[in-house]
């Protein structure tokens, strides 16, 4: 066991021991080489693998995208950084016509095993274009399974079983859950992560914190904000479970449903925008399951759907806060507590 201080570190050893393992494995993308992806996921690569195995890009997403679906046709296993997650527009034909859909329409005889890291998020200023989540955009496409790590452990086993997978597979990483000292997150601790290769299973939510009054569910950086809300809430006689969802899809229905069942009371947070994404397909999914042990309508708190804006109020205006979960959760209490009244 070693400690790691946030997901980058992590991700990187990740793709290094696989790389190891497997000389199907390559990495390509924007700055992977001396630059590390910028965001750290391909960090010290090069150096040991050298540039046939780790290949710099141009700026061309269509490109580079359409390289790791005909390498993956192939025989490769490519590993494919793309700096920000809003930049995946520019090559989005050839990820959902190609990437997500080859194996299905050559009936199975077309492996797609292409692993794309990207950075997400916002609340460090950095504007419309480059704070984005959009998880729940890859979520919406059949083809696509979709990891968000939100610890150092769950971020190297999760993209260990991505880049496993035989399906093209989606790690979002956070930029403030990376560690990298550019992007400081107040309360990122390091983790005690092993040293050698180990899988987190695909499809698999994780119980961060149990509690019995409402249960909190979230995917990345806001499973850590769920948690200080519910250390505030402990401090109100308020206990609140914390479910973190780790991946999108699979999705592990079965752990969201019994927390549902346990405590009756539901409030899913989102840093994703709040139209057509995770918080509301997580709700309806909860309701199906354990409608009758809800004491309370599911709430939801996510982006409004509204550019992330540049100015810092706004951002954080905007983005889920500590202390906005902890109103939206006491509001869901005394919704709880109107509907059994007589």
């Amino acid at each position: 066991m070693r400690k790691l201080r946030g997901i980058a570190a992590a991700i990187a050893e990740a793709v290094d021991q696989e790389m190891a393992a497997d000389p199907a494995v390559v990495v390509l993308g924007e700055d992977v080489t001396y630059w590390g992806a910028v965001f750290g996921f391909s960090m010290g690569l090069m150096q040991r693998y050298g540039r046939e195995r780790v290949v710099d890009t141009p700026i061309t997403e269509q490109t580079f995208m359409g390289m790791a679906v005909g390498a993956a046709a192939a025989g490769l296993r490519p590993v494919v950084s793309l700096m920000f997650v809003d930049f995946l527009g520019a090559g989005f034909d050839q990820m959902f016509n190609h990437m997500a859909k080859n194996h299905y329409m050559s009936g199975g005889q077309v492996a797609m095993p292409v692993t794309v890291l990207t950075a997400v998020g916002g609340g460090y200023g950095d504007a419309a274009q480059h704070s984005q989540v959009l998880y729940g955009l890859f979520a919406h496409l059949p083809g696509f399974k979709v990891v968000v790590p939100a610890t150092a452990y769950d971020a190297k086993g999760l993209t260990t079983s991505a880049l496993r997978d035989p399906n093209p597979v989606l790690v979002f990483g956070h930029k403030l859950l990376t560690g990298l000292p550019f992007l400081p997150f107040e309360g990122l601790e390091e983790e005690e992560v092993p040293e050698s290769p180990y899988t987190v299973e695909l499809g698999r939510a994780a119980v961060r914190r149990e509690g019995r009054d409402l249960t909190l569910i979230a995917a990345g950086l806001m499973v850590h904000r769920c948690l200080r809300a519910a250390d505030r809430l402990a401090g109100e006689g308020i206990s609140a479970e914390v479910v973190d969802v780790r991946t999108l899809v699979p999705l592990d229905v079965e752990t969201l449903v019994a927390s549902a069942r346990r405590t009756g009371r539901v409030l899913i947070v989102d840093e994703d925008y709040q139209s057509y994404g995770m918080s509301g397909e997580l709700a309806f999914r909860i309701q199906a399951g354990a409608f009758g042990a809800l004491q309370a309508p599911i709430r939801r708190l996510a982006v409004p759907d509204v550019p992330i804006p540049f100015s810092e109020p706004l951002e954080r205006a905007v983005i889920p806060s500590v202390d906005r979960i902890c109103e939206e959760a006491r509001a869901l209490l005394g919704a709880a507590a109107a509907a059994s009244s007589p």
